[in-house]
């Protein structure tokens, strides 16, 4: 390989495509690139971010474009850029590095490490001028090479610390999220706000459970919020990522899989408990946002960037004068549905309530459809889709689709013919070409829509098995491990369930419902601290027999069901439900006692 050049453009990944034309040296992170820094003892430049990301693009179009310091990062670094989607475990190690030095972090994430891979310095953007106090990127180059002259002799690895479990319980856990709910406006916290699909998810599971009123005044209060205001595309459906104001008005308006499918979760589950039909029409919007925008062959792209030809939010903008022109008389009866909140001299729709108008937002859409389009990100992840393909099984089992049913599916035969070889997974896929070995990740995702898989279908239980071995070899002395074989060696898995369900929590989740599945013995979990480990929860919720285990030789029809509920087909018929079993001689008897 010629390592005095930009090879990005023989990368897998379209964010490390987007940084190919830079004037840097750029290098896909590899043993290959790691050995040449070593042999030629030059300190390792490493920027994470990925395709959609805004500042990552302020970030290329300034310092990664100015030819003075390309020229000083070409003479003195090895330059490697990472898709963190690509590689989360190299990602994770950096981004731990940053926070336990420096107390917080982000993406453009830039991190140079000594030439056997120590990591000593971190930072977010940084311009290729001084500002707000801040040495220019050439000025901090320079003192960061003295700084390692001086001390490169004491440097030593940063070893990534083991997860600590953070016990609580339930009392704890439930006063904790009603103190942080933000009653006002919904959501947590009392600025910049993400949807919180994980706890809102545990909530609507736990309210099923106890019926508490506060419970449902959160849940309600959130999904009516992002529902209505600028986190949600009321021409599309679909979710941007984050809004970054206390009140949900102005997104980041980036759209990630993950998020479409965490929040297709959250609102079947809570239009069937709940029995909200606004919840559902919401739910069956996403899937129409999916089905129209995110799907390539049957599986799901992963992201559509926040910009539009360098301006974020630019597809998705209104001024007065298009409204007018586009809808004409309709204009009052859109005043009645709509507000424009104002972003960048343009407005952004917010909606006054739950009604709709398909014909005014008909024409909208069509004429948006006309604009230019931001990028979209085609990579095919495993463990998004196979989240997602969790997210369609809710959507069935609430609305009694087939089609959802048929599609997640597909899902599932598509990651097992196209991103999967011998029975290993593979982390993406980008036309048709693999990358990436299977991280913990992957595995727990897919085992887990596996188990949801095999309570709507045939699945073998020799499947479910083997996918719950190739699970355990990331657990190694308790400890849960995002990837065994990284080049930076073994990476202890993340565990804060933000904003997708951790690795750990999903593996844990998925261990637990195969053995219930298989009929195995399985241990009680303990809850963990209330809003950042809501998944684990969920399933802590299972293991303490808080879901109706139901065995019958035939499936019931959900819509009998509580959304509490485990289906495990068997020769025999019976309930499990806080520990006591209660067995039937046949479907009627069951249905008649347990189903009222």
């Amino acid at each position: 390989m010629n390592f005095q050049r930009n090879n990005l453009d023989l990368a897998d990944s379209p964010y490390l495509r987007q940084h190919k034309d830079n004037p840097i040296w750029w290098q896909d992170w590899n043993n290959e690139v790691l050995s040449y820094a070593l042999q030629n003892q030059k300190l390792i430049f490493v920027s994470s971010g990925y395709s959609t990301c805004h500042w990552c693009h302020v970030m290329a179009a300034d310092s990664f474009s100015n030819l003075e310091i390309a020229n000083e990062l070409n003479k003195n670094f090895v330059c490697i850029k990472i898709d963190r989607e690509i590689r989360p475990d190299i990602d994770h190690f950096l981004m731990e590095f940053m926070n336990e030095n420096y107390g917080s972090g982000g993406w453009p994430l830039n991190v140079i490490l000594t030439p056997d891979k120590k990591p000593f310095f971190a930072g977010t953007y940084i311009g290729s001028e001084p500002r707000y106090g801040m040495p220019s990127f050439l000025e901090l180059l320079e003192k960061i090479q003295v700084y390692y002259l001086e001390k490169k002799d004491v440097f030593t690895n940063f070893q990534l610390k083991s997860n600590k479990d953070r016990f609580s319980d339930s009392d704890a856990i439930e006063s904790t999220i009603i103190n942080y709910h933000d009653k006002t406006y919904g959501g947590f916290g009392q600025s910049m706000k993400f949807p919180p699909h994980n706890t809102l998810l545990f909530l609507i599971h736990l309210f099923e459970e106890n019926q508490k009123p506060e419970f449902k005044e959160i849940i309600t209060k959130t999904l009516d919020s992002i529902a209505l205001y600028g986190l949600h595309d009321h021409l599309q459906g679909g979710f941007y990522r984050y809004c970054v104001d206390r009140a949900w008005s102005v997104p980041h308006f980036e759209k990630m899989l993950y998020d479409q499918a965490m929040l297709l979760m959250v609102y079947s589950a809570a239009a069937k408990v709940l029995k909200n039909e606004n919840y559902e029409i919401v739910a069956k919007n996403i899937i129409e946002c999916l089905n129209q925008t995110f799907e390539i062959d049957g599986l799901f792209c992963s992201a559509f960037d926040a910009d539009t030809n360098h301006h974020e939010g630019l597809t998705y903008l209104w001024s007065d004068s298009e409204l007018i022109e586009i809808l004409g008389d309709k204009l009052s009866k859109f005043n009645e549905l709509y507000e424009m909140l104002e972003f960048e001299g343009k407005g952004h729709l917010h909606k006054k309530s739950h009604k709709y108008d398909n014909e005014i937002e008909k024409l909208l859409l069509d004429a948006r459809r006309k604009k230019e389009q931001p990028f979209r990100d085609d990579k095919i992840l495993t463990s998004w889709n196979s989240i997602l393909g969790i997210g369609f099984i809710y959507a069935f089992r609430t609305f009694h689709d087939d089609s959802y049913l048929e599609i997640a599916k597909n899902i599932y035969k598509l990651i097992s013919e196209k991103l999967s070889i011998d029975g290993d997974l593979y982390h993406s896929m980008l036309d048709s070409k693999l990358s990436g070995n299977g991280f913990l990740e992957d595995y727990a995702s897919f085992l887990l829509f596996i188990t949801f898989l095999s309570e709507e279908t045939e699945i073998e239980d020799n499947l479910i098995s083997r996918f719950k071995d190739k699970l355990l070899d990331f657990k190694i002395n308790n400890i849960w491990y995002e990837s065994i074989n990284s080049e930076l060696g073994m990476i202890p898995a993340k565990d804060v369930d933000h904003p997708t369900p951790s690795s750990i929590s999903m593996a844990e989740m998925a261990l637990l419902r195969s053995r219930i599945i298989l009929g195995e013995d399985y241990s009680e979990l303990q809850f963990k601290e209330g809003t950042n480990f809501d998944f684990y929860n969920l399933a802590v919720l299972l293991s303490q027999g808080m879901f109706n285990q139901f065995y019958s030789i035939d499936r019931i029809k959900w819509q009998k069901l509580p959304i509490n509920t485990m289906q495990i087909i068997e020769n025999h018929y019976a309930n499990c439900y806080k520990g006591r079993c209660d067995m039937y001689s046949s479907m009627e008897e069951m249905e008649s006692q347990m189903l009222k």
